[in-house]
């Protein structure tokens, strides 16, 4: 029971107050636990895509979670034994940082506590804060089970009372067990290093933003004074650069990263340094009696037509120089430390250059470990900042003049922005440059906008560097996600997330799955004193392997991404066998953003069948980024960040909800607008209104819900019966193929155009005569059908609704999902209304368009008509003559002059409109309005032919340009139509 006794409606709907009070009422009737309304076996299940801890709603989540409640609340109206289970993720880097700046508001630190008693303030904080997004997601009406609410730390150690579950115990079985199946490993590999929190971070962490920069170009000497004969050609094959040299020239946008080169590398094709290949030259820094050689090798990376086509390979940090590093075995040498700032440990730079010098001249090899150790900085740039070594080197190679700008005379690259500049890029964003930056001797170098890794939380540069992680071994677990989807066991939409899905999984590399933090699972390792590990669930565990040894514990945690990627089986409950890991796993369809099908979706579809070998999902539908009304990301920065609780207080969830469904189109952009927003509250309104409307005319006087339509003989409601039967088969096909967006709008049509519109006022003149009992069963039973088949994408006025009308047994959130279709469509009944419809609004469109006042009542005549439409006229003229606001009708053999027609299937009316109207003026108006739009129409359309408006406006501007053309191109078809019904009044 619903617990709601039924009363006469308010004026308005007011969403502000009910809102509250139908979550508390779904609330105390459980009425979202799972199983709830169950009369089927068949089982549906939804995973949240879990929210940060520290997370609040913004209109991402807003989005994502209303497609998900669509589906929820279908399938639990139809009886599915539904589940929508309910979770945070807790962040590490993100949920760390919070209680960081939490900390240093009071002049603390983490490194002031103790590993214990910093993680206890993080879940005091957690505790304290973390929930938020959990009251906004049921501000926005998710019908999630609360009560099985679940946190990927639950069963941690230090957790509190009340953080029950064992999502702990899975994440360390599973790494325990990939760990002893050699499908996990530590080693030394390039990853993206973050130096504000000195962590390693994932690519979804790093934000790629083009900034300022600049290209340096530098003369690597060759060995001994070596030289050579250096010829370059156009196209054309014509020589236009014949010289000797003793250098090689390198272009660089990180000038410090010299100082760890381990080789130059040309393309095998470029004839410019074939002399050179194997010979090695001098990286032109450092003191000159040590100065280091490294050798001139070939690699397909290097493109000949960029820059001098020679490139510095510099393997520790950068992911390009990595790769042709590891090909060729160059050595790979570590220049900064966890701050970002130049080693500052090891041995002098003499003694570590000598070595590197042997290694190159081929007289010695180096382990990874070895190379790694090596202190390649020159000793009086030691523990500088990268920037201030950057200075420093800068101003090194300048002093001695091989500092050179070549870009300018290189016909290949056009006219290049050559001009003195700072001698240093500017620091990390909001980060002051070192005093050891300025004042310094300026080089030529050229200006170049460059895309520069920032961490998203720290706002600082991401240095690339190679250090000592944890992995997953993914390509031997890579093959069954893989096969997942090309069998059609799992299905991606849109099609083009399986391409993409395909592209990242057929190029997989090692998954770095440790973090240098302390929120998170601490990974699962012990270290002796030989450095010796012991992977176990537990240290007693790992001390009895170790056999008495003392043993250490890896300080890293395990990324976020690793713990959420066993999301699906952790919240059921594995590794136990749960009744709820059985019945809803593998669960139904993940909603999610396309930007974590890599991150999040393919590790899921990777974990869970390399544990549990079964598949996490069947359906993965991927959306993009909700956007603002002209298509631009949302920022802050950009001022235009649309906060989805502000829209909520405003316009009511329903309104926002019915806005998402709205504009889901599958793969389709997603442009919110508040216009958009404002209509569908608008829609809202106009549902209330048709109900209150039903009830001031003894509508649901008496009425209990109906499981089928009356038995009506009245056209009007035998239509709109069907009309009914029809909508919920299009819905139903609809959210079957996840086209929300087709759903909404065909709910739209219906509820407004077909029932508020059109039924509402056929039904008026019928509840005064014989069909007004039938007309009034029906009416209760069509708005009830409204109020159901609305209720997944606008819960909260349908809830409402459905209390105040009638007597209910159950909540509008369980009532039965139709089933009707195809019995209940009379093809008669539509034909003979749509035709109605078709004259009447014929009728009103000609009256509008010529400005006809719109009280006044006007004569018709009929020129000719079939039998079809006579006996449709017959039945319904009063519905005509009311709505079109006809006077009389009279039958003609020819149209009296002064007419316009109206034309309808199968016959032709007219109105008389001689001294109703001045034709004369009414036609001047009409051009002089044509003429205007025809000249701003000639305007826009000049400027979008122009090429550099296109080129060089922003993007929101041509597209309003071409959608004002469409705009105007109807009005003026519009304008002209009516002109042409003036020109044939006789």
């Amino acid at each position: 029971m619903n617990g709601a006794g039924q009363m006469a409606m308010d004026k308005n709907f007011d969403a502000t107050t009910a809102e509250a009070r139908i979550v508390a009422l779904w609330d105390r009737e459980g009425a979202f636990a799972a199983g709830a309304n169950k009369r089927r076996d068949d089982a549906f299940s939804i995973m949240i895509p879990p929210p940060n801890v520290t997370g609040s709603l913004h209109m991402g989540h807003a989005f994502n979670n209303t497609l998900q409640d669509i589906l929820v609340r279908w399938h639990r109206m139809r009886g599915f034994d539904t589940l929508w289970q309910p979770g945070q993720d807790h962040a590490g880097i993100a949920t760390q940082m919070v209680v960081e700046r939490e900390l240093a508001k009071e002049g603390k630190k983490r490194t002031d506590f103790t590993r214990e008693a910093f993680l206890a303030k993080v879940w005091e904080w957690k505790a304290q804060s973390g929930g938020t997004i959990i009251g906004q997601l049921q501000r926005l009406g998710c019908s999630l089970d609360w009560s099985r609410n679940a946190f990927t730390m639950s069963g941690a150690p230090g957790a509190p009372s009340g953080e029950e579950g064992n999502f702990h115990d899975a994440v360390i079985k599973v790494f325990v067990d990939m760990y002893n199946k050699g499908l996990i490993y530590r080693g030394k590999r390039l990853v993206n290093w973050d130096p504000h929190f000195e962590t390693a971070i994932s690519d979804l962490e790093v934000e790629n933003i083009e900034t300022d920069g600049h290209m340096w170009h530098f003369k690597y000497p060759l060995a001994g004074g070596a030289t050579y004969r250096y010829i370059e050609k156009d196209k054309e094959g014509a020589v236009i650069v014949d010289e000797m040299r003793d250098y090689i020239s390198i272009a660089t946008t990180r000038p410090e990263t010299m100082l760890g080169d381990g080789a130059v590398a040309v393309h095998p094709s470029d004839e410019r340094y074939a002399p050179i290949v194997g010979k090695l030259c001098e990286i032109p820094v450092g003191p000159k009696e040590h100065r280091r050689l490294i050798p001139i090798i070939t690699d397909e990376y290097p493109d000949p037509l960029f820059g001098s086509g020679a490139v510095k390979i510099t393997g520790a940090h950068d992911a390009n120089d990595y790769g042709v590093a590891k090909r060729s075995g160059i050595p790979m040498y570590r220049l900064m430390d966890t701050r970002a700032q130049m080693r500052a440990d090891g041995a002098a730079y003499a003694e570590a250059a000598a070595i590197a010098g042997a290694v190159a001249r081929g007289e010695r090899t180096l382990s990874e470990a070895e190379a790694d150790a090596l202190n390649l900085v020159p000793d009086h740039l030691r523990g500088l900042d990268r920037y201030a070594a950057r200075k420093a080197v800068i101003d090194e190679i300048t002093a001695e003049g091989l500092a050179v700008m070549t870009v300018a005379s290189d016909p290949r690259l056009g006219a290049a922005a050559v001009k003195p500049a700072p001698a240093t890029a500017p620091g990390p964003l909001g980060q002051e440059v070192p005093d050891q930056v300025r004042d310094a001797p300026v080089p030529l170098v050229e200006e170049k906008k460059i895309m520069q890794p920032f961490g998203d939380r720290s706002k600082v540069v991401i240095e690339p560097m190679l250090t000592d992680q944890w992995f997953v071994d993914a390509e031997k677990v890579v093959g069954p996600a893989l096969d997942a989807v090309r069998s059609g066991r799992v299905k991606i939409m849109p099609e083009s997330g399986e391409k993409t899905y395909y592209h990242w999984l057929e190029n997989i590399e090692p998954w770095c799955i440790s973090r240098q933090l302390w929120w998170g699972h601490q990974i699962p390792v012990w270290y002796d004193e030989d450095g010796k590990m012991y992977c176990a669930p537990t240290e007693t565990e790992a001390q009895d392997m170790a056999l008495g040894k003392r043993l250490t514990r890896d300080p890293d945690v395990l990324d976020t991404w690793f713990s959420s990627g066993l999301w699906p089986i952790g919240t059921l409950g594995w590794p136990e066998q749960t009744d709820e890991l059985q019945k809803y796993f593998p669960t139904s369809v993940l909603v999610t953003g396309q930007d974590i099908l890599f991150f999040w979706v393919a590790r899921m579809m990777m974990m869970q069948l390399a544990v549990v070998d079964q598949i996490p999902f069947h359906h993965v539908y991927l959306h993009g980024l909700v956007r603002d009304a002209k298509g631009k990301k949302m920022s802050k920065s950009l001022g235009n960040v649309v906060d989805p609780l502000e829209i909520i207080d405003e316009y009511g969830a329903d309104a926002l909800r019915f806005t998402n469904a709205a504009m889901a189109s599958l793969g389709g952009v997603l442009k919110l607008d508040t216009q958009r927003i404002a209509g569908y509250r608008n829609f809202t309104t106009k549902l209330w209104n048709a109900c209150r409307f039903a009830e001031m005319n003894g509508v649901w006087e008496g009425h209990a819900t109906q499981s089928a339509p009356p038995a009506a003989q009245a056209t009007v409601n035998r239509w709109i019966i069907a009309e009914t039967a029809r909508v919920r088969e299009t819905v139903d096909a609809a959210l079957a193929e996840y086209r929300f967006n087709d759903a909404a709008q065909a709910l739209y049509a219906f509820v407004w155009g077909k029932v508020c519109d059109w039924y509402v006022e056929f039904a008026k003149p019928l509840f005064d005569g014989e069909d007004a009992a039938e007309t009034r069963a029906t009416m209760a039973w069509v708005l009830d059908q409204c109020m159901v088949l609305l209720h997944p994408m606008m819960p909260f006025i349908t809830e409402e609704l459905w209390g105040l009308t009638g007597q209910r047994d159950k909540l509008c959130a369980h009532a039965d999902w139709p089933e009707y279709g195809a019995e209940l469509v009379d093809a008669e009944a539509m034909r003979e209304m749509r035709w109605v419809i078709g004259l009447i609004e014929g009728v009103r469109s000609a009256r509008a368009q010529l400005r006809v006042p719109v009280g006044l009542k006007l004569n018709m005549v009929q020129l000719d008509l079939d039998m079809q439409g006579r006996a449709a006229l017959s039945r319904n003229m009063a519905l005509v003559t009311k709505l079109a606001r006809i006077a009389s009708l009279e039958e003609v053999g020819s149209l009296p002059k002064g007419s316009i027609t109206v034309t309808v299937e199968g016959g032709t009316f007219g109105l008389p409109l001689e001294g109703v109207i001045d034709i004369a003026a009414e036609r001047d108006r009409l051009e002089k309005t044509c003429a205007k739009a025809e000249k701003e129409l000639g305007g826009i359309e000049g400027r979008l032919r122009n090429p550099k408006f296109v080129a060089s406006a922003p993007d929101e501007v041509v597209d309003e340009a071409r959608a004002r053309v469409l705009v105007l191109t109807e009005e003026m078809a519009r304008l002209r139509a009516a002109i042409t019904q003036l020109d044939s009044v006789a």
